[in-house]
């Protein structure tokens, strides 16, 4: 769980106690608070950038963290905006053209798990829970219509996310929602990666996921459709996203519904979902006690 890379700056949220956290600015070796709870709430003030770069409060040691301490670094954001069929690849193989405009969906913050815990499968969801690696972009301003020019100066940076699927409840009806945002499935982080305000962004690369040692996704990140600054700038138009609000901007080819057979997560499984710069989500797979 290193963070060093090249510089960048990275932000996450830590568990210090039962029902505490804190936002961290990570180091090469250590985490330093800034002196917010969350992510959230220093994206909340105008002036993030500045008191994250010169916070100098408590430290924790990278390496004596364990994986429980690692939040979602936006623990509760107001709106998680999710993008449906939004690479190439994936539109093709789900048998699709490609679309004129962004499909929207929702999550709900209850969804969210930090980037290394378990991923419970309920009871009650059927046996078809999905894999859908994704790149989450996390707002830094408000954004309400705005161009795309704007829209990319409105974006604080980008984590990694996994649309965990439950497809039995997905395809009942012809709305998404329900199978999109089961409680506790949706791990997120590990940190925010900065985009800074001049310079290349940190987007680019690899998404990879893989289950247990057999890799299951990999395609560039360029694939996308629509790309971080149209998706906000498309958003922005329907509703103001505020700071620390997440969009989810979708998933390559490789799911587990497209393969014949079909394949999907079964207790014991260890799913892992990366981006190249953007770190990594390592989450056990569990049957529900």
């Amino acid at each position: 769980m290193t963070a060093s890379a090249a510089g960048r700056l990275r932000l996450a949220t830590l568990r210090t106690a039962p029902g505490a956290t804190v936002a961290v600015r990570l180091d090469d070796d250590v985490a330093v608070e800034t002196g917010h709870a969350d992510v959230g709430a220093l994206l909340a003030d105008a002036s993030w950038r500045e008191l994250a770069a010169g916070a100098d409060g408590p430290r924790h040691v990278l390496a004596e963290l364990a994986p429980t301490a690692w939040a979602p670094p936006v623990l509760r954001p107001s709106k998680i905006v999710c993008v449906g069929l939004n690479y190439r690849n994936h539109i093709l193989e789900m048998g699709r053209e490609l679309p004129a405009h962004p499909t929207l969906f929702a999550k709900f913050a209850e969804a969210l798990i930090g980037p290394y815990d378990p991923i419970v499968l309920p009871a009650h969801a059927g046996d078809a829970v999905d894999w859908e690696g994704e790149v989450a972009v996390v707002l830094g301003a408000p954004a309400r219509r705005l161009d795309e020019e704007a829209a990319a100066r409105a974006i604080a940076g980008y984590a990694v996310l996994d649309d965990v699927t439950m497809r039995d409840y997905q395809y009942r009806t012809p709305q998404w929602l329900q199978g999109k945002t089961f409680e506790a499935t949706t791990p997120f982080g590990p940190w925010v990666t900065v985009r800074p305000e001049d310079g290349p962004d940190p987007l680019a690369g690899e998404l990879c996921t893989a289950v247990g040692d057999e890799e299951v996704q990999r395609t560039d990140v360029a694939d996308m459709v629509f790309g971080p600054a149209a998706l906000v700038a498309y958003v922005s138009q329907v509703v103001t996203l505020n700071p620390g609000d997440v969009i989810a901007t979708g998933t390559p080819g490789g799911v587990g519904h497209a393969r014949r057979p079909a394949r999907y997560l079964r207790p014991g499984d260890v799913l892992t979902t990366s981006v190249t710069g953007l770190g990594e989500l390592r989450n056990d797979v569990r049957a529900e006690a």
